[in-house]
């Protein structure tokens, strides 16, 4: 078999050029005996990626990608060694060896399978342009807005009350055996009553596989009837949580775009693909799967996934997580949106246009965002315990992650987020615990990783160097005005204050309420903003006489930004200066930390050097 295959792939490779194979994908020039172009598998302006077509292989100088042309393609398309050859076999009108009889008998099964699946395809998109699938056609046209073009590509269809499909899938000489085994007919328990169709009376939407077999069924009732949806339940061609709904369209898209979108549902796909976004994919009736996720990397690195912003959306999103975690590795991870206002992709489209959609994509939150959200939700955080536990919490999450490196990288983010949201607890224990990949035991004292020598128990403790820089009442004060005053502000700074210690406990909330607002509803406009910020803060807001102020300055955007900007620099290196001479003091009073001292002393200069050159 070993040596069939060889010969089968060397005759392959000389019928193929490799320079053909990758110039679907590269933009290739000619440079000697060589080709350049952009390598299609890391981002990178100048070209390093070289095809070589007298010793057929590929080669990138900047990734290390390397290859031959059936390498190429189980990269570049995210497909399984067999299905890259069977593509590029079809492209000379090779045929594909048969390893064994058993294997051809199940190649052909297979086959047969295939095309009783495409009978039935053809049924129902036949039915939808008949008298009884008026309604359907209706559905689609008119409730669901979508065009011919779309309603042929995906191949929608109608399934008519009454056993039609049984009836001429008998007459094409299959049995009920297959039909059931595909899922085409319903067998009663009850003997005594016929097997009948098992879709009636709903739309119908076709499921692909990779190569654009049709595999299964997904069926929705028009009306308000439970269940919504009927899909096919699993067969030998097809297996839920594998297949990732219109996967078949989208591949070459999400390639080319470095995108792929995974929503809720069907309808949603479909929806997204009519507005222009034809590299949507999702999951078939239930969670998103690992294997899902690792099909999704095949094509995009980072997929996005788009949520409802409903109770149930969250809901989807936390359980994702869960997927995830274990299975990240280096440059692969996912994205999420949470679409407001309780809309899904399609009601937001119709009702916002794909500009807002586009908006969504682009503040798409990262995974390490979510976790932290989900870490924190629902929790008090009003005591030390509840913050204690948080924590603990926080890194038990953490050490799901298999990858030991991304797992390292994990702790020391949320050892940051929690400092900045807490304050130090016992972060030395559960950061070390979490990136050692093990539960933290119950009963076990938690004490600091490293604690320094000391020459005396009197000594001073050694600075952390960890320290917010103050704002004073007036710089909060006129940073939340203009804030009221141009909403675009709300997003430019919300990290930046992040790093700062405001003292007025009263500002602290009102920029916190403001926050909270925005992140409900981004498009909000000056007056909306101040209007439901005085819902809870009318005493706070009718104090800040800033924004009566800045009004009658006609303070600009680019003017307060200006302001505000400089009065951040202005206290960060106030604080970056009053370090200085800290650990100038330290490395005196404690030479035995010299070492440490000074490493954060260079790196308070470098941090000096950096805001000034960044406003220069």
């Amino acid at each position: 078999m070993n040596d069939d295959l060889q010969k089968f792939l060397d005759e392959l490779r000389s019928r193929i050029s490799i320079a053909d194979v990758v110039g679907s994908k590269v933009k290739l020039t000619k440079r000697g005996r060589e080709y350049l172009g952009l390598c299609p598998f890391h981002n990178e302006k100048t070209p390093s990626f070289t095809v070589n077509e007298s010793k057929g292989f590929y080669h990138c100088f900047g990734c290390g990608a390397h290859g031959d042309i059936v390498k190429f393609e189980m990269d570049a398309n995210g497909l399984p060694f067999i299905e890259a050859v069977k593509k590029l076999a079809d492209k000379v009108g090779m045929q594909l060896p048969v390893w064994s009889k058993e294997s051809q008998e199940q190649n052909l099964k297979r086959k047969s399978l295939y095309e009783i699946m495409d009978i039935a395809c053809a049924y129902f998109e036949k039915n939808l342009r008949m008298p009884v699938g008026a309604h359907g056609l209706s559905y689609f046209k008119e409730k669901r807005a979508l065009s011919e073009e779309t309603i042929k590509k995906f191949r929608l269809g109608y399934a008519p009350s009454g056993n039609g499909l049984k009836a001429l899938l008998a007459s094409k000489g299959v049995s009920e055996h297959d039909m059931a085994e595909l899922g085409l007919i319903a067998v009663p328990e009850d003997k005594s009553r016929a097997p009948h169709d098992f879709f009636r009376d709903r739309v119908m939407i076709p499921i692909m596989d990779k190569q654009g077999n049709v595999i299964a069924f997904g069926g929705r009732i028009m009306d308000n009837s439970q269940p919504k949806y009927l899909n096919s339940p699993e067969t030998p061609i097809f297996n839920k949580r594998r297949i990732l709904y219109n996967m078949n369209n989208a591949r070459e898209p999400a390639y080319s775009a470095k995108r792929l979108i995974i929503c809720e549902g069907y309808m949603d796909v479909i929806a997204l693909d009519s507005f222009n976004f034809s590299y949507a994919t999702a999951p078939l009736g239930t969670a998103l799967t690992e294997e899902q996720i690792l099909e999704a990397w095949r094509v995009c690195s980072i997929p996005t996934l788009c949520f409802d912003g409903d109770g149930a959306g969250i809901k989807a999103a936390i359980r994702s997580i869960d997927r995830v975690l274990p299975i990240l590795k280096a440059g692969y991870s996912v994205n999420y949106i949470f679409l407001k206002e309780k809309k899904d992709p399609d009601e937001l489209l119709h009702s916002l246009g794909a500009p807002v959609f586009e908006q969504y994509l682009q503040k798409a939150k990262p995974l390490v965002d979510i976790l932290w959200h989900k870490c924190k939700m629902n929790k008090d955080t009003d005591t030390p315990e509840q913050k204690a536990l948080i924590e603990k919490e926080t890194f038990e999450e953490v050490a799901k992650i298999k990858d030991e490196q991304i797992r390292s990288y994990y702790a020391q983010e949320m050892k940051k987020r929690i400092y900045y949201t807490f304050g130090k607890g016992s972060l030395y224990k559960n950061a070390q615990t979490a990136q050692n990949g093990a539960q933290p035991a119950a009963d076990q004292p938690v004490k600091p990783a490293y604690a320094p020598r000391r020459k005396k128990p009197e000594a001073e403790p050694v600075y952390h160097f960890v320290k917010k820089p103050p704002l004073n009442d007036l710089v909060i004060r006129g940073i939340i005005a203009a804030m009221l005053l141009y909403p675009e502000l709300i997003e430019k700074y919300e990290e930046k204050l992040a790093a700062f210690e405001i003292n007025d406990s009263k500002m602290a909330k009102v920029l916190a309420e403001i926050m909270e607002i925005h992140q409900e509803d981004e498009h909000l406009d000056s007056e909306r903003l101040i209007e439901k910020l005085k819902l809870n803060f009318a005493a706070e807001i009718g104090d800040l006489w800033e924004i009566n102020m800045y009004k009658s300055q006609k303070s600009t955007l680019p003017s307060l930004k200006a302001e505000i900007d400089n009065g951040l620099l202005e206290i960060q290196l106030k604080q970056i200066d009053s370090e200085l001479k800290e650990c100038t003091a330290l490395m005196s009073s404690q030479p035995e930390n010299s070492a440490e001292i000074y490493a954060r002393y260079q790196q308070l200069l470098k941090e000096r050097n950096n805001l000034i050159l960044a406003k220069e």
